[in-house]
């Protein structure tokens, strides 16, 4: 077999990179349970030039019909059913009352008094 040297890595731009939160447009699972089509959050677990690999928290199915077991679905990069995550503005969480505090400080003691 012929040895191939490079002189230099060939250029990738790849879109994603590993660990970039993308969505895909997929059959899934709502929090229901019920089985609808839409957009999903996952993150991107591979990249090759021609694949990406998303994987995803929730159940997600093959267009016909069938559960992905390990809930990674594959599709191209330059494909319309992927794109990156929209970034959600979280709204801040309500401070806690004082007396809420020292009600959850209580019964903290008193759980590790039990043990």
């Amino acid at each position: 077999m012929a040895e191939l040297r490079f002189t230099n890595a060939p250029d990738r731009d790849d879109l994603y990179k590993v660990g970039d939160r993308v969505e895909v447009y997929c059959d899934h699972e709502d929090p229901k349970g019920n089985r609808v089509r839409g957009w999903l959050e996952g993150v991107v677990v591979q990249v090759d030039p021609k694949i990406v690999a998303v994987q995803f928290a929730e159940p997600v199915y093959l267009t016909d019909g069938w559960m992905v077991p390990d809930h990674v679905l594959w599709c191209p990069p330059n494909s319309q059913q992927i794109r990156m995550a929209r970034k959600r503005t979280r709204k801040p969480r309500a401070a806690a009352s004082p007396a809420a505090r020292s009600k959850a400080k209580t019964k903290a003691k008193a759980k590790a008094k039990s043990k």
